[in-house]
């Protein structure tokens, strides 16, 4: 079991344990022992980050670890976490190293890594590192004089990363006469999205593009979807598009104001790649979260869903076990395989925003394809992880539930994976009833095994 890596890297409060300046240089020195395995003379790592207060501290800390291993360290700044991947992989870098605590408030920050291919590293390597930690083998490897490290500074690395983006976008299309209303939260897109946007010929009305390093994620963004909707509204919009703080993923809303989620935008872009025969394998990749009426939608046009864990790193590696390139979550976090290798939130409005273009429709109507059935989440604090199905009563509920429900509905119940919290997720044709039913099983959960 990992102690520090949890499903998106190590997270926590910055300057307290695990997110302290010394676990900070120890990952760093882990990073350059494991990735310095090809055969060039000099290794590269590159780090980015978004834009909280503690990234300093954090990055001076992962540089002054990497260089004491001999590798050195490419610097990119600020820059959306799909962006980092990309750089790190068209500078054929050994790893990349992300410091962001993504939609998390600005105290808390993280340290998650790609391997050189761009993507996310697998349980194993992580565990790697986490027992290189706790071994203390690397301790007395220390190179001197002319072995030791140095850090660049890449200045062009948001560059290079806007023009990737609208490389992805159709050459035969563009985004002329449409207004869109653009909220980075205060985030590490702050730059690059607005830019990406106003290049391809939208009007763009930007909102989160002042960050000073504790207002990411505060009152904007996709943790906001208010916002745009009400923007929207009043600037008369095509669409809007909320980003999180290390912008991999993306919530959007109609020309009404309507919230448009991960669900939907892959019910749409789904159907418009079966249309084009450009889905592989007719196949989308979600998780278990995401809505039934997202398999409806697919079941309609010939295509199918392979369901996964939660977690958009449990997507690619289904995604890429299946050759397959399309998935994501509910959250939006959306991964277009042909395109980049991890959720890219920017990447995914403008394959959105193509579909658009491409049908000449506005989003509300396109948003139609998919019709969610009402879902209700209820989350338990737990005192233990106990099997839910091996107490009797919470088991009986949980059948007579899905008996009830047929194939009308559904019942999933999973422990968070960063929390002591017990998540009871039940999806049916009558919100009310499926509502009543939750918090009955909820309660039995409460009485057994619920945090005193």
């Amino acid at each position: 079991m990992k102690k520090l890596f949890g499903t998106d890297g190590v997270r926590g409060v910055a300057n307290i344990h695990p997110m302290t300046t010394e676990t900070a240089m120890q990952l760093g020195r882990a990073a350059a022992y494991i990735f310095k395995s090809s055969s060039r003379r000099r290794h590269r790592i590159v780090i980015g980050k978004d834009t909280r207060l503690s990234g300093y501290m954090l990055e001076s800390a992962l540089v002054a670890g990497i260089c004491s291993m001999g590798v050195d360290v490419l610097l990119v700044g600020p820059l959306p976490t799909p962006g980092i991947a990309n750089i790190t992989k068209s500078m054929r870098a050994d790893a990349g190293v992300v410091i962001s605590a993504s939609h998390n408030p600005f105290q808390d920050n993280g340290i998650k890594f790609f391997s050189g291919d761009g993507f996310k590293l697998p349980d194993e390597i992580e565990l790697k590192m986490e027992k290189l930690l706790d071994s203390k083998k690397i301790e007395a490897l220390r190179p001197t004089a002319t072995e030791v490290g140095k850090a660049f500074r890449i200045d062009d690395a948001a560059g290079r990363y806007i023009v990737f983006l609208k490389n992805s976008f159709p050459p035969e299309l563009d985004l002329a006469g449409l207004k869109i209303v653009l909220d980075c939260g205060n985030g590490a897109a702050y730059k690059v999205a607005p830019a990406v946007f106003e290049e391809l010929g939208a009007e763009v009305i930007p909102l989160g593009v002042k960050p000073n390093g504790t207002n990411i994620n505060a009152g904007c963004g996709s943790l906001h979807p208010e916002v745009i909707s009400e923007a929207v509204k009043q600037h008369r919009a095509d669409i809007g598009i909320a980003l999180d703080g290390d912008a991999d993923r993306v919530i959007v809303c109609d020309e009404f104001g309507n919230e448009v989620n991960g669900d939907q935008i892959m019910a749409i872009c789904a159907t418009d790649m079966i249309a084009r025969k450009q889905l592989k394998k007719k196949t989308l990749v979600a998780t278990v979260m995401s809505n039934m009426g997202l398999d409806i939608a697919l079941r309609k046009v010939g295509g199918k869903i392979i369901k996964t864990a939660v977690g958009d790193r449990y997507v690619v590696e289904e995604m890429r076990k299946g050759g397959y390139n399309l998935g994501g979550e509910q959250s939006g976090h959306l991964i277009f395989l042909d395109n980049n290798t991890t959720g890219d939130g920017v990447l995914a409005a403008l394959q959105l925003l193509a579909v658009m273009r491409r049908q000449e429709k506005p989003l509300s109507e396109l948003a139609e394809v998919m019709i969610p059935l009402p879902q209700v989440l209820v989350n338990v604090r737990v005192r233990e992880r106990q099997d839910i199905m091996t107490i009797p009563p919470v088991a009986a509920a949980i059948k007579g539930v899905e008996e009830k429900l047929g194939n009308e509905g559904r019942v999933l119940i999973r422990y968070s994976g960063t929390e002591p919290l017990l998540r009871i997720m039940l999806e049916g044709q009558d919100k009310y009833e499926i509502t009543g039913w939750a918090n009955e099983i909820a309660d039995l959960v409460r009485q057994q095994i619920g945090e005193k």
